[in-house]
């Protein structure tokens, strides 16, 4: 098992409001012993110029799950993990509906881990497949 605790969708939507998450209607809907899972609306506040998902949205859900993961690894009195380092592969385009994103560990080490994103579209089909490194540092004192 991956997480620490059993994972509370209810906080972790809790913890988005305000932010860039609540914003772009991410919602976390789903968690498993070493996954996370979230929706995100394909909409104007989620889409480019010509009508299609906005790539940044993409990444920004993928950042969104794999971060959320991570920490839930964590002993978060003590550190946390910040991303290091994402990439993002765009395999469709999407127009309407929702996209599922997937997080999922492939290592969890003391000082660093790394996610693998899958968000997908409605109908189950790969829309964007993500990498996410995250480093693991110490809570600093707030400044």
């Amino acid at each position: 098992m991956a997480f620490r605790a059993p994972v509370s969708l209810d906080a972790l939507n809790q913890l988005s409001r305000g932010t860039l998450i609540e914003h772009l209607g991410i919602v976390f809907t789903a968690a498993g012993e070493d996954w996370l899972q979230a929706t995100m609306p394909v909409e104007p506040r989620t889409r480019q110029p010509y009508g299609l998902l906005h790539g940044g949205a993409s990444v920004v859900l993928a950042e969104t799950l794999g971060s959320s993961a991570g920490n839930l690894c964590l002993d978060t009195r003590e550190c946390m993990a910040v991303g290091l380092e994402i990439n993002a592969n765009h395999l469709r385009a999407v127009r309407e509906g929702t996209v599922t994103g997937t997080a999922r560990a492939l290592h969890v080490g003391r000082t660093t881990q790394v996610w693998d994103i899958r968000i997908e579209d409605a109908r189950g089909r790969a829309v964007c497949v993500s990498r996410l490194t995250l480093a693991v540092v110490p809570v600093a004192a707030p400044v």
